[in-house]
């Protein structure tokens, strides 16, 4: 059975993408797609910045869900095991939480040292690891944020084998040890093994053009999905580099992506132009999905 966002998906072929809401919905800053467990795909600045919207499982047009608090701006959302939702604030330098069932934002973690939390990622032990670009400057960091023994989260800039660049779209492998970073500036995305507070054996893995990757994600079999901004498709390759094909997308400015269906292999993508989602059927299932549901 496939399971799709809509009857339009439903009769596409795999990686064939159709687009399931309306034009115009979001704001240019369309990203941060997330999927909960009930099938709601959660997608920051709908109408407006600061806000959060929530398309329905099986729905047509997205609904107003939360707006953060005044003066923060959402750019990636992430769910962990418990159904905790984590939302990276680049205006405030925040991670806000929101318990399952609550639409409340609470400060989760808090640092003047960020730049801008810009995408986020959660372990199986529930550690975020987030993108912190500095695009003026054009390069980056990485932050590790864990919760500490007294149930507060703590954080700090994970140490680097090498200069990075703006640090951007960022995921973990299936087996939770090495972390994928893309760099936007150079196009470049790099695989780091995770050791504590520490990246090391940096991997160049894949270059792409300058300025044309955004959002990444991984699926149970390893394979990273890129997406490509301004080039209009995400890639799909394997962990050593190797594309295996580029999905063409309706929108030419895809931002991010999540996977998400009652199966986990229907991939949501956010559409900077036009600011709609749009999605496709794949052969496996995304790894956050399946970590989520206590499968992986």
């Amino acid at each position: 059975m496939i399971a799709a966002a809509s009857p339009a998906l439903a009769q596409t072929k795999l990686f064939e993408s159709a687009q399931v809401t309306p034009a115009g919905e979001y704001t240019f800053g369309i990203e941060g797609p997330a999927v909960d467990l009930d099938g709601n795909l959660f997608v920051v600045n709908l109408g407006k910045p600061g806000t959060i919207g929530r398309l329905p499982a099986g729905g047509a047009a997205s609904e107003a869900f939360v707006e953060l608090p005044q003066g923060s701006v959402g750019n990636s959302i992430r769910f962990d095991r418990d159904g905790t939702m984590f939302v990276a604030d680049y205006k405030g330098h925040n991670i806000f939480a929101l318990a399952k069932g609550s639409a409340e934002p609470r400060l989760w973690f808090h640092s003047d040292e960020m730049k801008q939390p810009n995408d986020i990622t959660i372990a199986r032990d529930g550690t975020i690891y987030a993108s912190d670009p500095n695009w003026k400057g054009r390069e980056g960091h990485v932050w590790r944020i864990a919760k500490a023994a007294d149930g507060s989260a703590q954080g700090q800039l994970m140490t680097a084998p090498r200069a990075m660049g703006t640090t951007n779209g960022i995921d973990l492998s299936p087996d939770g040890k090495t972390l994928y970073v893309g760099e936007s500036n150079s196009g470049e995305v790099w695989s780091y093994a995770i050791r504590g507070t520490e990246l090391t054996d940096a991997k160049l893995i894949k270059t792409f053009q300058p300025d044309t990757i955004d959002g990444l994600r991984t699926d149970v079999s390893g394979r990273l999905y890129v997406a490509r901004i301004l080039k209009g498709t995400i890639a799909v390759m394997k962990p050593n580099g190797a594309v295996q094909r580029e999905v063409a997308l309706k929108g030419k400015e895809p931002t991010n992506l999540a996977f998400g269906g009652d199966d986990g292999k229907t991939v949501f993508v956010t559409q900077r132009q036009g600011g709609f989602i749009e999605a496709f059927r794949t052969d496996q299932q995304g790894r956050e999905h399946c970590l989520q549901r206590g499968r992986c």
